[in-house]
């Protein structure tokens, strides 16, 4: 499993800062707020980071282009992405009356 990214800023940059701060959380990464070397308060999303297939397989080329090495799948990987797409379904929205 990938590390997570840490940010850690001041009290003071986390206040002149705060909206890139969130940014960078949407992103994945955990921010930890601290008053001189003690943490005081942490930010992280609420929910976990979730991204398509598509955007895996982006960052799956940046990390090989980035290293020269190319991630390794555990050898259920194919078969576990075969049967999540025979299960979907497909995505009908409500329609919402104004």
């Amino acid at each position: 499993m990938p590390r997570k990214h840490v940010i850690r800023v001041s009290e003071d940059r986390a206040a002149d800062e705060f909206r890139s701060l969130l940014q960078e959380v949407r992103a994945g990464a955990e921010v930890v707020i601290e008053h001189g070397t003690r943490p005081v308060a942490v930010l992280h999303a609420a929910e976990p980071v979730r991204r398509s297939l598509s955007a895996c397989i982006a960052i799956a080329k940046e990390h090989e282009e980035q290293t020269g090495t190319a991630p390794v799948l555990d050898a259920d990987f194919a078969e576990d992405v075969e049967a999540t797409l025979k299960r979907r379904e497909p995505w009908n929205p409500p329609s919402w009356e104004e």
